[in-house]
């Protein structure tokens, strides 16, 4: 995961890791107490070794910024990560994604909030939760008494996603090749993404012997493809399906004018 993070890039994300954690603890006792549980030390006789320094200033207080650079990329990523700090370089739509959902879709937005917060520390699991934020979105959406496509309750995100297809006509015959191979390759999105949380996660029992997703550069790519359809079901669906305009009742009142 280092040689994926720029000096340039890890130098903007510290500073945004710097100002979210002051803002979250002010106090250099919390701060420092957070920074420890990151720390990891061997105190091996012939080989002393720290995953980074902690740097403290003339005051005995420590100098969180210069702690924070002497940490790794991937440990940056993992703290940003942890304090909820956009990495627009590794999910770009994250930001845009968590809007949309907080508002219309409180289910869908709880899930993946934890599966963008599992990235680094359980990549299984951010499969696993990101496919149930997939389902989330879809199943609300055709929940929408203005689609005729009704859902029973118990489909997979495969399913859900065939039926939002049809329902948004990406399917039809009659369309230019390119537009069916879109559609086509939005449903194949989603089947593997379903395929890979039920076989390559930890979500159904596994085997010694059973391949498990365990490197995080594949999670992000996973959660960077949920992010990109349920960002664009939703788009289209709030443009051929607007929310009806609320009618405002005319107050009568008794003047005869």
């Amino acid at each position: 995961m280092n040689e994926l993070i720029s000096p340039k890039y890890q130098m903007k994300l510290v500073k945004s890791v710097h100002d979210a954690i002051w803002e979250e603890y002010k106090s250099y006792v919390e701060v420092s107490l957070y920074i420890e549980k990151w720390h990891e030390v061997d105190h091996e006789w012939n080989n002393h070794w720290e995953n980074f320094e902690i740097i403290k200033k003339q005051t005995g207080d420590i100098d969180l910024l210069r702690t924070l650079h002497s940490m790794s990329g991937s440990d940056i990523l993992k703290i940003a990560i942890d304090m909820g700090v956009d990495t627009p370089d590794f999910i770009p739509s994250v930001p845009t994604f968590k809007n949309e959902l907080k508002s219309d879709y409180k289910t869908a937005y709880e899930t993946f909030t934890k599966a963008f917060k599992q990235i680094e520390s359980d990549p299984s699991l951010a499969i696993g939760l990101s496919n149930s934020a997939l389902e989330s979105i879809v199943k609300e959406i055709l929940k929408d008494e203005r689609i005729n496509s009704k859902i029973k309750g118990t489909e997979t995100l495969y399913k859900l996603t065939s039926k939002i297809l049809r329902e948004f006509n990406f399917l039809d015959s009659n369309h230019p090749i390119e537009i069916k191979t879109i559609g086509s390759s939005l449903l194949s999105i989603s089947q593997s993404i379903e395929k890979l949380r039920s076989e390559k996660t930890n979500f159904h029992g596994k085997t010694a012997e059973d391949y498990l997703i365990t490197d995080p550069v594949y999670t992000y790519f996973v959660i960077n493809s949920v992010t990109t359809v349920g960002l664009f079901l939703q788009s289209y669906y709030k443009t051929k399906f607007p929310k009806p305009s609320e009618v405002l009742e005319e107050e009568e009142d008794d003047l005869p004018f």
